[in-house]
């Protein structure tokens, strides 16, 4: 965050950014209903698929690509 007064964090300037919050109620955008389908990186209106950014998403570190290894690794690969 900047220093100086005139340069303070405002969040008018930027616009409307919306989000879903876990947690709370989160009415759509685009049809105000409730119901939501949750992934891991955004929620998906039930209702009109309107699509919105998880907030707990984007506060989450992108290190590097994650490695998936299966437990079972050894194992096929004598098999094969």
């Amino acid at each position: 965050m900047p220093s100086t007064s005139s340069e303070q964090w405002k969040p008018y300037g930027r616009g409307y950014h919306a989000v879903y919050r876990e947690h709370q109620v989160n009415h759509c955008p685009g049809c105000g209903r409730t119901h939501w389908i949750i992934g891991r990186i955004s929620a998906e209106c039930a209702f009109c698929a309107t699509a919105l950014p998880l907030a707990e998403a984007s506060m989450r570190s992108h290190n590097g690509p994650v490695i998936i290894q299966h437990k079972n690794r050894d194992a096929h690969a004598w098999a094969a």
